[in-house]
């Protein structure tokens, strides 16, 4: 293998030859990403047929600005993204379109103030402590499992003030069973039947949620009658909520939904960046070591907290970088509700139109050495298309949670950093593998060596 190639982290392996309708089958069935063209890294747009679908994915950072942004009504989600995700979260306003959603987020976006985050963020450094004791003594652990159980820790407390409302290995087993049963791609889905008509997988699944859509609704309905905390949490927040134009608030139904969203949004994807930033940490120790130096400048021994933030710009690159090749939603479709023209091709009524994320934070046209490790991409002045980087989406959808996620992020990593050293274990190398979200198959297995 070249010196080139040795030195690039685990990449999915995209498709180099058309793929027959079966073939695509079988692939997204193991991975969705595998079903990208390997030309798209190389190219602004390709387009293709497949059985009934038009499809076309974009790389362009014009075309995505137009998409997510400039004409955004003519772009929802596409039906079978929202027939995937509805049993589990509803119409909160990840599914919602228009005006339903419009005014869901109105009332939600004071949630995510730099102001109530800063207030919850101690939250976020309990989690990192108790990681870091959990740690101790071991030669070796599966990361990825540590940093979901961290981040449930988070967003249980912040959700439900860690009041015992919701039992966090239940509700972790609930969402890994409906992602397994409900979120693989059916033939169907390929050769473009309708969305009414049942997948089978899906049909006889049964609804693993349910439970804790029960627990949710209980837990809403004692938080109404016992009143809020006195640091509020996010139930709290969201029962206050009111959009400013209509003064509507949420009702149970939607209150719950949207708590759902952000569980399972809320911990599984800021799991998998800290997961995948301790997999690069490990596999470039320049970076690990130059991280480590930050910690101990700024924390001088103790766990990080949201007056470290700014103090972190290292640890924030690397966490960029992170997104940029392992972006937790990596793959996104759109369904074109009218005619429109992308990159100067046709757009037709009911094409698919897909935002392939991890292709385009590939993409050599956008990015030099696109398949490396390199934090320095994002140090204060450098250059990038913000239309390049979209971890978080971009336009009036960008994830209302992104910067919760940011600070939770660095708090977590400087923490682990200061405290251990990561190397990789022989022969278990993470395989990136889309289940709905970039997971890393068989775990991110590391060694670790106290440093204090």
């Amino acid at each position: 293998m070249p010196d080139d190639q040795a030195r690039e982290p685990v990449k999915v392996p995209l498709v180099k030859e058309p793929l027959s309708v079966l073939q695509t089958l079988r692939t997204a069935r193991r991975n969705v990403l595998e079903i990208i063209p390997d030309i798209c890294t190389k190219q602004p747009m390709v387009s293709g047929k497949t059985a009934m679908v038009r499809w076309h994915m974009v790389m362009d950072p014009g075309a995505l600005k137009r998409v997510l942004k400039d004409n955004l009504a003519n772009y929802p989600k596409s039906d079978i993204t929202k027939n995937l995700l509805r049993p589990a979260i509803g119409d909160s306003m990840f599914i919602a379109e228009g005006a339903h959603w419009r005014w869901q987020r109105r009332a939600a976006a004071p949630v995510f103030s730099h102001r109530n985050i800063a207030a919850l963020a101690p939250i976020m450094s309990a989690s990192a402590d108790a990681v870091c004791a959990r740690l101790a003594g071991q030669a070796e652990a599966d990361m990825f499992e540590q940093m979901v159980q961290a981040t449930f820790e988070v967003i249980s407390s912040v959700t439900f003030s860690g009041a015992g409302e919701m039992a966090g290995d239940e509700v972790h087993k609930a969402i890994d069973r409906f992602i397994d049963q409900s979120a693989r791609v059916s033939l169907l889905d390929v050769i473009g039947v309708p969305t009414w008509v049942p997948r089978p997988s899906r049909l006889f699944g049964g609804n693993p949620v349910a439970d804790m859509k029960r627990v949710a609704d209980a837990a809403i309905e004692k938080r109404r009658k016992v009143g809020a905390k006195e640091v509020p949490d996010l139930l709290d927040l969201l029962l206050e909520g009111m959009d400013p134009e209509t003064k509507r608030q949420m009702n149970n139904a939607e209150l719950r939904d949207n708590l759902l969203t952000f569980i399972v949004a809320g911990h599984e994807t800021t799991a998998l960046t800290l997961a995948w930033a301790l997999y690069l940490c490990a596999f470039d120790q320049d970076v690990q070591e130059k991280l480590y130096s930050e910690a101990v400048a700024v924390l001088d021994g103790r766990i990080a907290g949201p007056e470290d933030i700014g103090s972190l710009p290292y640890t924030e690159q690397v966490i960029k970088e992170t997104l940029r090749l392992y972006p937790p939603a990596p793959f996104i479709s759109r369904t074109a509700q009218g005619p429109d023209e992308l990159c100067g091709r046709e757009i037709r009524k009911k094409d698919t139109v897909i935002l392939p994320i991890y292709a385009l934070q590939r993409n050599e046209q956008l990015w030099p050495e696109p398949d490396a490790f390199k934090p320095d991409r994002f140090a204060k002045g450098a250059k990038y298309d913000r239309f390049a980087w979209l971890p978080f989406g971009d336009g009036p959808r960008v994830c209302i949670g992104a910067h919760f996620a940011m600070v939770e992020a660095q708090i977590i990593l400087a923490s682990l950093i200061l405290r251990y050293k990561f190397e990789p274990v022989a022969g278990k190398d993470p395989v990136p593998e889309m289940v709905l979200t970039l997971r890393p198959k068989g775990g991110v297995w590391l060694r670790i060596s106290p440093r204090i």
